[in-house]
């Protein structure tokens, strides 16, 4: 059951995740886009951290929409409007419905996510993290196996989104970084007790 208080625990462990391994996601960014994924997310995850901090929320809706305005306005690079539309997305699904599921919840944020970059399953992108999670949850099957799965299979992809699709062939043999980052928010759900498969 989706609630205001493991929301916001599920972000404050995301954005520990995103402090935490920024060097690693820029890494990642570094051999296929141009660097700075992890800092740029690290950026945002200071700016939600506070912003979470000032203030109290009574709507869930209020909650995923903060969170949506702060990625967008604090993050830089794709990744920002990305993760802004997801949870934009997450929060208008949750103003019409207050008995909205994990599962049309993480819909409404993967299909905000497919709008804004227009991305499809295997061209390497943060999309292909999210399609199998939203998938799993529906199916109640959702592991931390099936989520680090999901981002070790973008390994073997060639991109043909986004700027690693300059690389072309090169880009094989490169996990996505967005795939990554992507598969923190879903382990911090986990962890948070969000999903109850």
């Amino acid at each position: 059951m989706l609630s205001i208080e493991n929301v916001t625990k599920w972000m404050d462990l995301f954005i520990e995740q995103l402090q935490e391994n920024k060097v690693y996601l820029s890494e990642l960014d570094t051999a296929i886009g141009d660097g700075d994924h992890g800092n740029n997310l690290a950026r945002g995850a200071a700016a939600l951290k506070e912003k979470l901090a000032d203030n109290e929320y009574e709507a869930l809706t209020d909650l995923l929409k903060d969170i949506g305005m702060v990625f967008v306005s604090k993050i830089g690079g794709a990744s920002g409007p990305l993760y802004g539309s997801a949870f934009i997305s997450m929060a208008k699904a949750s103003k019409d419905n207050d008995e909205l599921d994990l599962a049309e919840l993480l819909e409404a944020g993967l299909d905000g996510i497919q709008k804004r970059g227009k991305a499809v399953a295997g061209e390497k992108t943060m999309v292909d993290e999210w399609i199998p999670v939203v998938d799993a949850v529906k199916e109640n099957s959702l592991t931390t196996e099936i989520i680090e799965e999901a981002a070790a299979k973008t390994e073997q992809m060639k991109a043909t989104k986004g700027r690693a699709s300059y690389l072309g062939d090169r880009s094989v043999g490169h996990l996505d970084p967005g795939a990554m980052s992507s598969s923190y928010l879903f382990k911090t759900m986990l962890e948070a007790g969000v999903y109850n498969g």
